[in-house]
């Protein structure tokens, strides 16, 4: 199994940064709902609640956090306001171990006879294309060879865009153009990895949202064609979401799930917002793992999510 070390100790700096706003927003809104206080009661977990929904954890996981905190103040009868922040590290650490979120500080890849197919999905704009030059050049550093597949033809930019991307890693991209059939440039990208003997294939897809039913055939019918290639293509269908959009990326999760079988999750643009709790929350209602996050510009900073770590360095060391 290839493996790429991200978690040097500059990373883990990168890290802290990304997340920077979104732990000063969590532990001010915090502070202000314990001041005062001495324990944890009817009063604070009411406001508790409040914060985790203002932080975009979601209703339903936060109500689900809230449970799992009043039933440890019933068990040990007298929590201290003081003890809340270690409570609400554990048990968003364990919620996001529920919903098999792994503790991989590595970029990984199988061991298999033929190419890894991944087929990223996502709507325009939440940096998708920019995800996956960014994954190329990290399996490139593995020491992979890697394919761009531009399925992406509703929109020449996008082809453009990703074009830009595979001279800027120096990978090779298969593209028709603009109005090509998807499932045709997914089927051409797969053959040419196959007779190259590539290890990963990276097929980008159009994000329209407006049909569904269209999404979903779409997606249907470039698997499909890829099926005739490599039988059990794509091994992962990666769903990229922003997460500066918040309550935004919940929507366009359902959306996706509901078109095609996501196993993985990216969440974008995690810098300069406060709305990182997205993460706990899409984890949790859609028990989809997430596989990446973006904390920056930089070809490195799109890092493999470490549950341990995400902990770590929003509730601090």
């Amino acid at each position: 199994m290839g493996v790429f070390n991200i978690f040097s100790k500059d990373k883990k700096e990168k890290l802290d940064e990304g997340l920077s706003k979104t732990k000063e927003s969590l532990f001010g809104k915090l502070s202000r709902a314990v001041v005062g206080k001495s324990k944890v009661d009817d009063t604070v977990l009411d406001d508790l609640e409040e914060v985790l929904i203002t932080s975009d954890v979601g209703v339903n996981t936060t109500l689900k956090i809230i449970e799992r905190i009043e039933e440890r103040v019933a068990r040990d009868k007298y929590v201290n306001t003081s003890e809340l922040n270690q409570i609400l590290r554990d048990e968003i650490a364990e919620l996001l171990e529920e919903n098999n979120t792994s503790d991989y500080s590595k970029l990984q890849l199988p061991e298999q006879d033929q190419p890894y197919v991944i087929m990223v999905v996502g709507v325009n704009g939440v940096g998708k294309t920019t995800t996956i030059g960014k994954l190329a050049h990290q399996f490139k550093n593995m020491g992979k060879s890697v394919i761009l597949g531009a399925a992406d033809t509703f929109r020449a930019a996008a082809v453009d865009q990703l074009t830009i991307w595979s001279e800027r890693v120096g990978v090779p991209i298969v593209s028709q153009g603009m109005n090509a059939d998807p499932a045709s440039v997914a089927f051409d990208t797969l053959q040419s990895a196959v007779s190259k003997n590539a290890d990963v294939v990276l097929i980008d897809t159009a994000g329209r949202l407006h049909n569904k039913v269209n999404l979903m055939n779409e997606l249907g019918k470039i698997k499909k064609v890829m099926q005739k290639v490599i039988p059990d293509a794509p091994h992962e269908i990666l769903l990229v979401l922003d997460g500066s959009t918040g309550q935004n990326a919940f929507e366009q999760a359902k959306q996706f799930t509901a078109a095609t079988e996501v196993n993985a999750l990216a969440l974008t643009k995690l810098d300069g917002t406060a709305k990182g709790g997205v993460v706990i929350g899409i984890s949790d209602q859609f028990k989809i793992p997430v596989k990446y996050i973006g904390v920056g510009e930089g070809m490195e900073d799109l890092q493999v999510f470490n549950r341990k770590e995400f902990v770590d360095s929003l509730f601090g060391n």
